[in-house]
C-alpha cells in the first residue's frame, strides 16, 4: 500500500477516536450573581443575549440556553402603599427580584453597551414586550425618587409594549412574579433602522426544578406548605435603590414622555 494512502488512513483513524467538542452554550440554570439582556452582533448579525457574568469572566449566552431561577428568597409580601397597588392586595405574596442586588438572588437587567452595536444604533434601542405565559402576573418596575414605581411592562397590558434604552446605557428594575412557577417573556430589541432580534426569556420562581422553564409550557405551581425562608427582599431596600438611581430613572421617564408612551 503506497505510503500516502496508509498516512491518510491512519490520520481518519485518529479523528474518529476525537470526542466531539463540547457545545458552547449548553443550557444553564443561574440563581444568583449578575446578567443583562441586550443586543451584540454576531458574525454581522444583530442579535439578542444574555450576558453572564456569574463566573470568572463574561459569557454572552443565548437566551434559549437559560433560565433565571428566581429562589425562595425572593417571596415578600405587596405592601400597604397605595403607589404599589398595581402588584395587588396589600399581604398577598409576590416574588421579587429587586432593582438592588441582593447576594441571594440573580441580578438581571439590560443593557445596551457592547462595542460590537455602537455603529449601528443610533439615539437609542427599543425593548418590546410580546407576551408572558406563566402560572402568575408580571411586573417589571424602576423605583424613582423617593420610592415612586415607574412600570416598564406589565402583564396585564395589551401587548406589544414597547420603551426606549438609550444606547450606551445599564439599567436594572424590580422583576415581580404573583405565583411561582414557570414563566416565559417574549422579548425583542430593535433599531429605527431595521436591526431586530426577538427571544424568548425564561425565569422559574420558587420551589420545583428550574429545568421546567425550559419547555413552552409553564409548570404547574407547587400545591402545599413549603419550607421556612430568609426573609425577602425588602422594599425599604427596593426604595433606596431609586434614591441610587434617582438620575437615571428620571432620564428614563423624560425619554419616555418624548416617545409619547402609553402607560
Amino acid at each position: 500500500m503506497p505510503r500516502l494512502i496508509r498516512v491518510l488512513l491512519a490520520a481518519a483513524a485518529a479523528l474518529l477516536l476525537v470526542p466531539p467538542a463540547a457545545h458552547a452554550d449548553a443550557p444553564v440554570v443561574i440563581a444568583d450573581g449578575h446578567v443583562d439582556l441586550g443586543p451584540r452582533l454576531v458574525d454581522s448579525r444583530w442579535t439578542l443575549q444574555i450576558r453572564d457574568d456569574t463566573g470568572d469572566g463574561p459569557v454572552w449566552r443565548e437566551p434559549a440556553d437559560v433560565v433565571l431561577q428566581v429562589a425562595d428568597v425572593a417571596k415578600t409580601t405587596v405592601p400597604d402603599d397605595p403607589a404599589y397597588a398595581f402588584l395587588g392586595t396589600p399581604g398577598t405574596d409576590v416574588w421579587v427580584l429587586p432593582q438592588v442586588q441582593d447576594q441571594r438572588l440573580v441580578w438581571p437587567g439590560w443593557n445596551t453597551q457592547d462595542p460590537s452595536i455602537a455603529e449601528v444604533v443610533g439615539r437609542e434601542v427599543d425593548w418590546r414586550l410580546h407576551g408572558v405565559e406563566g402560572p402568575g402576573r408580571f411586573e417589571l418596575f424602576l423605583t424613582g425618587n423617593f420610592g415612586a414605581p415607574e412600570t416598564i411592562f406589565s402583564s396585564e397590558r395589551p401587548y406589544p409594549q414597547e420603551t426606549g434604552v438609550e444606547a450606551g446605557t445599564h439599567v436594572h428594575g424590580n422583576w415581580v412574579f404573583t405565583a411561582p412557577g414557570a414563566y416565559s417573556l417574549d422579548v425583542e430589541m430593535a433599531t429605527v433602522d431595521g436591526h431586530a432580534d426577538r427571544a424568548t426569556l425564561r425565569v422559574h420562581v420558587g420551589p420545583g426544578d428550574p429545568a421546567t422553564a425550559f419547555t413552552t409550557e409553564p409548570s404547574v405551581p407547587p400545591s402545599g406548605a413549603t419550607p421556612a425562608q430568609p426573609a425577602g427582599p425588602s422594599w425599604v431596600w427596593i426604595a433606596v435603590g431609586g434614591v441610587l438611581v434617582a438620575g437615571a430613572v428620571a432620564a428614563f421617564v423624560l425619554r419616555r414622555a418624548r416617545r409619547g408612551t402609553d402607560d
